[in-house]
């Protein structure tokens, strides 16, 4: 029988770290479409694709970036974590090397170490915060 149920969509999200930086530095993008703002790269699971390979199409897409996926940070599922309508992130924690470029629905694409981070749409500083204060430290991140 055929699933007639209605979910919230899924979507990935990702904390790229450039590695060939002699700082540590994360990837952001300049969202092109509403919400406005600076943002992980990510976007919405297409039918039939894994999470992982969303993943690393949405870097591709968005950033320029071919990245090797480290870690799941963490699942996001707060029903106001996005101005659009409920949806469901699965955060990954990725490497890359390069220098990162806008594409697709990203208007620009840059990099940033801690103490330069814009202020971020949706729930992306919750994202980081929890990236700094438990991943990067060796400690599991709470359920959220």
């Amino acid at each position: 029988m055929p699933l007639d149920v209605r979910t919230p969509p899924v979507a990935v999200d990702l904390v790229i770290e450039l590695i060939d930086r002699p700082e540590p530095s994360l990837v952001l993008v300049a969202r092109r479409f509403p919400p406005l703002g600076w943002a992980l790269p990510g976007g919405f699971v297409e039918m039939g694709e894994t999470l992982t390979a969303a993943a690393c199409r949405e870097a591709r897409e968005e950033t320029g970036l071919d990245v090797s996926l480290v870690a799941l940070l963490g699942c996001y599922s707060d029903p106001a974590r996005d101005p659009r309508g409920q949806t469901v992130s699965v955060v990954y924690v990725a490497h890359a090397t390069g220098r990162p470029q806008g594409g697709d629905d990203a208007r620009e694409a840059a990099a940033f170490t801690r103490a330069s981070l814009p202020e971020l749409a949706f729930d992306h500083a919750r994202i980081l915060s929890d990236y700094f204060e438990f991943y990067r430290l060796g400690h599991p991140v709470p359920l959220r």
